[in-house]
């Protein structure tokens, strides 16, 4: 296995539209897989898809882990999974807006809207498909990486670009942290590592 470069926004790779996998058993998908598993475990990451890699087939490799799940959202942790050619469907009429980040856009975080409820419909790498309903920060997570199998990337779903912050200066995150408990702890870390938190936010720190 092998631990790959990762590209980063304003690579021609990240522009592409994907190409489907013709064959998901073929032993070169199987290793791509474990290599952007092995990225993912290196770096401590929930997602990665091909194109993020230069990779320009239609592969994601995701898991949730249990620091990664909100309070309140009712997820339970899911193991690594594989989706070749995934398809994804909203099954719910109305976006809701959620904080993002991503391995291709280092040091950035924004708000973008997001199906709450999506149905996903995927092969395995023995060729199956496997079809399941996802909700909350998992729906999001899946449209963040079938997006990327798309050529797009976050800022082009947001539609105020001054929630697109630095990792270390996240005064909006802040605000929306202090009256939201369903919010991924990874960005509730990022609040309470900003040392400027308590100047800005005096009464919502401990």
């Amino acid at each position: 296995m092998a631990v790959l470069r990762i590209a980063k926004m304003g690579n021609p790779a990240l522009q592409k539209v994907a190409d489907p996998v013709r064959d998901p058993t073929a032993e070169e998908v199987a290793t791509l897989a474990r290599d952007m598993q092995e990225t993912l475990e290196d770096i401590g990451a929930s997602g990665l898809a091909a194109p993020q890699v230069m990779v320009n087939l239609r592969v994601v490799v995701y898991r949730i882990i249990p620091s990664r799940i909100p309070k309140g959202s009712g997820l339970k942790s899911i193991p690594w999974t594989v989706m070749i050619n995934p398809e994804i469907t909203p099954t719910t009429e109305t976006q809701t807006e959620v904080w993002e980040r991503c391995l291709s856009i280092p040091g950035l975080h924004g708000k973008v809207p997001r199906w709450p409820k999506v149905s996903i419909r995927y092969q395995t790498l023995t060729g199956d498909w496997l079809s399941h309903n996802a909700y909350s920060s998992w729906a999001a997570l899946l449209q963040h990486e079938c997006d990327h199998l798309d050529g797009v990337l976050y800022p082009a779903r947001m539609t105020n670009l001054s929630l697109l912050s630095y990792n270390d200066e996240p005064g909006q995150l802040a605000r929306d942290v202090a009256n939201d408990e369903n919010i991924d702890p990874l960005f509730v870390d990022l609040v309470e590592s900003w040392p400027a938190r308590k100047r800005w936010f005096p009464k919502q720190t401990n």
